[in-house]
């Protein structure tokens, strides 16, 4: 007998960690039915949005988050370079949007944001990639409540900020930020009217307690993030978890049904690892609930399948691709090319 699943009037923000835990640890198929379920009624099923992350300003961190090669303190084969000049920007904003992306995410390898030229050029950034009318994502690290609210007036449409992992676990991947240090910073994401994207990644040498920690926290947030990405561990060579072994694809499963059921009118995104991902188990994670990919060569330093190749895959699965702002409130200004111009 499957578990009643949530309609629309039983959004929940108040779920225990006996209820998540319990969700997480049913048989697997079971588990993917009453996602696809709760899917069917909440989202579009056969609808994913296509999003595409562009790093603008790579390499250097201060931090030492022990999957990442773009931390400083680890020989990784990472160049740094400085933000990328505002035309290389646009000009790969236009090609993904041209691929079929709606939605583009800038990254920077900052600890936080700094109130000066490089923040300025950001925000102009922001203004020229939203002027094409594709939704505009941010992940630029820490963030007060004032730097939210010019990134908002900008035409921001997300700020990205994962949780990673669980609060317990979490000192074991990252010490030069703490648990309380992210939560703020999604605060004064939500505070500023932003989008707010975060989710986290498996394959770090977390239990599954922490993956139901980590789903129980995004679930408990004051609102549902609208987008959740569950990344799967890319080992990059020259960092501390670069013997971790891959995830398979019934953990990423059990981690995307699981949110898709907790959170049934958030973007659960299928992010990092699929590189390694058949169509088959890509298509798996479709029905338990996933809704949106990144596409492009890259996913800002890591390998990442090709437009081409998710072309390929929509029409194999008969996929389309979901539309920039689909639930922009009515009489939301969304700019248009002709702003870039003017």
């Amino acid at each position: 007998m499957f578990p009643t699943h949530p309609t629309s009037a039983m959004l929940r923000t108040d779920w225990t960690l006996a209820e998540v835990t319990a969700l997480y640890h049913q048989p697997v198929l079971q588990l993917v039915t009453q996602a696809a379920a709760v899917h069917q009624q909440h989202q579009t099923t056969g609808e994913v949005q296509v999003c595409t992350l562009l790093s603008v300003k790579t390499g250097g961190c201060p931090e030492d988050c022990a999957y990442c090669p773009q931390a400083a303190r680890y020989h990784t084969g990472v160049s740094a370079h400085k933000l990328l000049p505002d035309a290389e920007v646009l000009a790969a904003a236009r090609r993904a949007q041209e691929a079929g992306s709606t939605r583009f995410c800038m990254g920077a390898a900052w600890r936080e944001i700094r109130d000066n030229r490089d923040f300025d050029r950001v925000l102009h950034m922001v203004e020229q990639v939203n002027g094409l009318g594709l939704e505009v994502c941010c992940t630029l690290g820490m963030l007060n409540e004032y730097q939210a609210e010019r990134l908002k007036q900008a035409g921001l449409h997300a700020y990205n900020h994962n949780l990673d992992t669980s609060a317990e676990h979490y000192g074991e991947i990252i010490t030069t930020r703490t648990y309380d240090d992210r939560l703020n910073t999604l605060e004064h994401v939500r505070k500023a009217g932003l989008s707010v994207c975060s989710g986290g990644i498996i394959g770090l040498g977390e239990t599954d307690v922490d993956r139901v920690a980590m789903l129980h926290t995004l679930a408990t947030l004051p609102a549902h993030p609208e987008s959740v990405p569950v990344n799967a561990l890319v080992p990059v060579a020259g960092t501390p978890l670069a013997e971790q072994p891959r995830v398979s694809v019934w953990e990423m499963l059990r981690m995307i049904a699981t949110a898709r059921i907790l959170m049934p009118t958030t973007m659960v995104r299928l992010s990092a690892g699929r590189q390694e991902m058949p169509v088959t188990e890509q298509a798996l994670c479709f029905l338990a609930g996933a809704n949106s990919i990144f596409s492009g060569e890259k996913l800002l330093t890591t390998p990442n399948p090709g437009f081409d190749e998710d072309q390929q895959m929509f029409a194999l699965l008969g996929l389309t691709a979901r539309k920039s702002f689909k639930h922009a409130p009515e009489g939301a200004t969304v700019l248009t090319s002709a702003a870039v111009e003017a």
